[in-house]
């Protein structure tokens, strides 16, 4: 019953609501029954999910808001700059048109004063002011205020009275006078008035007040007479109102022109002023520039010393070192030496790995793709491992093993690795060239041999495959004498004849050999002469005769080469990342020694790089470091040794580049130097091209050869505009997809070697429209973008064909014309070039007559596609844009036809039918060009 009420209180509608909520804070009894009702159950996670959805609406619903409201703000400031601008621009307006109305208005009235006249005035002004302070005014004149023209009146009016006269009828004339004078001067003279003139009025009147004072000095009673006077006083009245308005206008004027100056000076100024402004802002950009160019040139000349700085430095420490490299020469000694560093050479499948495998007891050959061997490998052989090999034939040489063991890089004989191959015959002392007893020197052989002939190494010439002779008894692991001594007659006749066969073709390559124990002294001693064993890699027949031959070889030859010195000779084998330890790069170390904790610096494509070793492992002994296995770790490593170096940054060093350590005495910069000096040999191999396809390979290595097929052993070579090393991720199909984008899709193309392809690389190339090939062979890597690029080729073609136009002239052999209209039938020969079906044919003596377009061409009643020069042939022609066209009428057999070329049509056969065209159709091209 409790579980049906609980179902109930689950499963009810908008009644149990309180109960449900009171359920969900009670226990957990009730939340488990809440959704087993008629609601759908919903997660934890599922809420979580809800709730993190919520957040994230909010979250951008907030931010939309947000950009909004700025957007707003934005556009409502610049609203209101803008307006602020448009207001000033306005009351600029306004006060240009106010200045203007004034200087209007003072023209008119006959106010208006230029600058210069201001000053005189102002410069008259100065004068009076003077005359003021000198006295040389009169009192009256100071009390009028200055009013020149109410002075004169008056002092003329005392001048008559001084002379004698009338004393009450003159005054009032004489006030009559200047009344009218005062009533016509503003009419006609004030306007022509100049400030110079009221100034020399001014002076005049002061001179004229002077006259009269001294005058009449004595008729003081005239005088008092006069001042006396009522109808004077109404005289002196009249005219005191009139100059007070005089000069009150004279003021007006005078206050208006000092605050207005001209605008015409006005904007004179203002370009002055502007001029002025620029002038600053350019001598100011010129010191600055100035000073930036002295900062400039006095970085640059801090750098030059610098870098001379360093540069002496790194001299100095390049003289140390090779001075310290001299004296370690020096304490070399015949009793240490090193292990001679040997390399394996031949022709692909002669059995070089195999050989190898047969010395150290393992397996490497069949661990690689196609049985070819595709990396450089180093292998280290004790001396007690050397020992008990030759043990056997030792007993007859008696010879006294002096080096302390072997090094053995076993490099690719396949000819795609010619790189790793020279790479291999540097590092070298000895060599082993595999040469296959039933084939003679094929073409790698060849090429081995002239390569260890060039570099002068010395070498042994193993005659491999030796068990292949008819009737041959195996004795396995025996010394090859030993074999040879229970064979038939009829065996070691034809040993002779494939050993003397072999032997002829050496010496056509100019090495003289023979049989290694049938060579004299002084066959040893003389450097032309090359040993033979004859070995079988298979039954281990010679591999001891080979082992105490090199050994023999070292000691007798190369003793001095192989006395080790302290002086560091370490040479990078491969890069590549290891499960575990990351990137780490596999090195020979020939000379001297490499502790863990050095300060090693590598060569790398963007410059050296200077790491700490971080460990130092080598595989076991006579074991391949190709092959995992339990690596051991050392301290130090003494030359000649193989050993793996792990340490930072290993991503971009260079494989065939030098390693060297910094050492308490070196100079850093100097130790770079010398380690990038052999980087411009490698850039040449690795420069990349602006089209092309992108290269993945599991080593640099393995890159460099790929690099080099692509580039000289195809034909065409393949362009690369990529390269990268290690599994092909997304981000190699990003890069390489841009190829779509330059119309040039048949490069969209990632060409992977021996590496595997992420999972999303394979998703993201279908949906950007890019090709993985993928292979461990480099030759079927070739023949998979081969096959693909001829499938393209050939769809293109077909597309071209009918833009595309073969040149030809034909004439038409009157004879054998066989319908005149449309089909025209005819017979014709092909004077130059090729005709094809398709051809469209014109006369261009004619104007260019079309005549149509070739339909089919027939010879001897059989149907062809092309005629070349010099073949009659019979010949459809049908025009579809003019089959009026008629034989005869329009065009005859004395017009020559010519192909109707166009520059689409000669593109077209430049890009897709250039290998169809001989040297003779390429200059018909250029002589129809020429006709059209």
């Amino acid at each position: 019953m409790a579980g049906d009420n609980n179902n109930e209180e689950g499963g009810g509608g908008g009644k149990n609501k309180k109960k449900k909520k009171k359920k969900k804070g009670g226990g957990g009894g009730g939340e488990a029954n809440e959704g087993g009702g008629g609601g759908g159950k919903v997660s934890a996670r599922g809420k979580m999910v809800a709730e993190r959805i919520r957040k994230q609406q909010e979250e951008e619903a907030r931010i939309r808001a947000e950009e909004e409201a700025e957007r707003l703000r934005i556009e409502e400031e610049e609203r209101r700059i803008a307006e602020e601008e448009r207001k000033k621009e306005e009351e600029k307006e306004r006060r240009k048109q106010k200045q203007k109305e004034k200087i209007e208005r003072q023209k008119k009235e006959g106010t208006y004063m230029t600058k210069a006249q201001k000053a005189k005035q102002r410069l008259a002004e100065q004068r009076l002011e003077a005359m003021r302070a000198a006295g040389m005014l009169p009192v009256e004149a100071e009390t009028n205020g200055g009013g020149a023209k109410k002075g004169k009146v008056v002092y003329e009016n005392r001048k008559r009275k001084g002379k004698g006269g009338d004393k009450k009828e003159e005054p009032s004339e004489a006030a009559d006078e200047p009344e009218l004078k005062e009533e016509e001067a503003p009419k006609e003279e004030e306007p022509s008035e100049t400030p110079e003139d009221k100034a020399d009025e001014a002076i005049e009147k002061a001179g004229e007040d002077e006259k009269d004072d001294g005058e009449g000095g004595d008729d003081w009673e005239a005088k008092a007479d006069d001042e006396s006077s009522g109808d004077e006083w109404d005289a002196d009245s009249d005219d005191d109102g009139k100059f007070d308005d005089l000069a009150a206008r004279l003021a007006e004027v005078k206050g208006e022109e000092d605050d207005e100056e001209d605008q015409i000076a006005i904007e004179k100024r203002k370009e002055q002023e502007r001029l002025r402004q620029l002038g600053l802002e350019r001598a100011e950009r010129e010191r600055i520039e100035a000073e930036k160019m002295a900062a400039l040139q006095a970085e640059e000349d801090a750098e030059a010393r610098a870098e001379a700085m360093a540069r002496q430095k790194r001299d100095e420490g390049k003289r140390k070192r090779m001075e310290q490299e001299k004296k370690n020469l020096a304490a070399r000694s015949a009793d240490d030496l090193r292990c001679p560093v040997v390399v394996i050479m031949g022709h692909v499948d002669t059995g070089k790995t195999k050989l190898l495998d047969k010395i150290r007891k393992t397996n490497v050959q069949e661990g690689e793709a196609g049985g070819i061997t595709q990396q450089i490998g180093a292998t280290y052989f004790e001396k007690k491992t050397l020992e008990a090999q030759t043990a056997r034939l030792n007993e007859t040489e008696k010879v006294d093993l002096k080096v302390p063991g072997m090094l053995v890089i076993d490099t690719p004989g396949h000819e795609s690795f010619t790189n790793l191959r020279s790479r291999g015959s540097s590092l070298c002392d000895v060599a082993i060239l595999v040469v296959d007893l039933m084939h003679g020197l094929e073409q790698q052989t060849i090429e081995s041999l002239q390569m260890l002939v060039k570099r002068g190494v010395p070498f042994v010439i193993a005659l491999n495959k030796v068990d292949r002779c008819y009737g041959w008894k195996t004795c396995k692991d025996t010394p090859i004498r030993d074999a040879l001594k229970v064979q038939e007659d009829g065996t070691l006749s034809e040993f002779r004849n494939r050993s003397t066969e072999a032997k002829v073709q050496l010496q056509e390559q100019g090495v003289n050999s023979n049989i290694y124990w049938e060579m004299g002294d002084e066959d040893w001693t003389n450097s032309d002469f090359v040993p033979l064993v004859p070995t079988s890699a298979v039954t281990g027949e010679g591999v001891q005769d080979v082992l105490l031959l090199l050994c023999q070889m070292a000691q007798r030859k190369i003793t001095e080469k192989i006395m080790w010195h302290a002086n560091l000779q370490c040479t990078v084998l491969e890069v590549k990342a290891i499960d575990g330890l990351g990137m780490t790069v596999d090195v020979l170390v020939v000379n001297g020694y490499l502790r863990e904790g050095d300060k090693a610096v590598f060569c790398t494509l963007d410059g050296p790089i200077v790491t700490e070793i971080r460990g130092l492992l080598t595989p076991p002994p006579s074991r391949e470091m190709r092959v995992k296995s339990e690596y051991i770790h050392h301290k130090e490593i003494k030359g000649a040794l193989g050993v793996k170096i792990i340490g930072n940054n290993l991503e971009k060093v260079m494989a065939g580049t030098p390693v060297m350590v910094v050492g308490p005495d070196d100079e850093e910069e100097d130790i770079k130097a010398e380690v990038m000096s052999d980087l411009t040999k490698l850039e040449d191999k690795l420069s990349t091209d602006k089209l092309g396809v992108l290269v993945q390979a599991s080593t640099l290595g393995a890159l460099e050869a790929l690099l080099q097929f692509l580039r000289e052993e195809t034909k065409p070579p393949i362009p690369v505009s990529a390269i990268g090393i290690g599994t092909v991720q997304k981000r190699d199909i990003t890069k390489i997809s841009i190829m779509n984008e330059k119309g040039h899709s048949e490069y969209a193309t990632v060409l992977a070697f021996d590496v595997e392809v992420s999972r999303e690389a394979r998703e993201h190339a279908t949906e950007m429209g890019v090709r993985i090939m993928t292979a461990d062979i480099i030759y079927h890597l070739f023949d998979q973008f081969t096959r693909f690029m001829d499938e393209l080729n050939q769809r293109r073609r077909e597309e071209a064909a009918a833009i595309a136009v073969f040149p030809s002239i034909v004439k038409i052999l009157p004879q054998h014309i066989f319908n005149q209209k449309d089909p025209i039938i005819v017979g014709m020969e092909v004077v130059e070039g090729i005709l094809k079906v398709g051809t469209p044919l014109c006369v261009p003596a004619l104007g260019g007559l079309h005549i149509g377009k070739v339909e089919s061409i027939e010879s001897n009643g059989r149907e062809q596609e092309t005629a070349r020069k010099g073949s009659s042939v019979a010949v459809k022609i049908v025009n579809e844009s003019n089959p009026t066209i008629t034989y005869g009428r329009q065009f005859d057999a004395s017009n020559m036809l010519y192909s109707t070329l166009t520059r689409d049509s000669i593109d077209a056969l430049k890009a897709h039918f250039k290998d169809q065209l001989e040297n003779e159709d390429w200059r018909l091209v250029i002589k129809l060009k020429k006709v059209y």
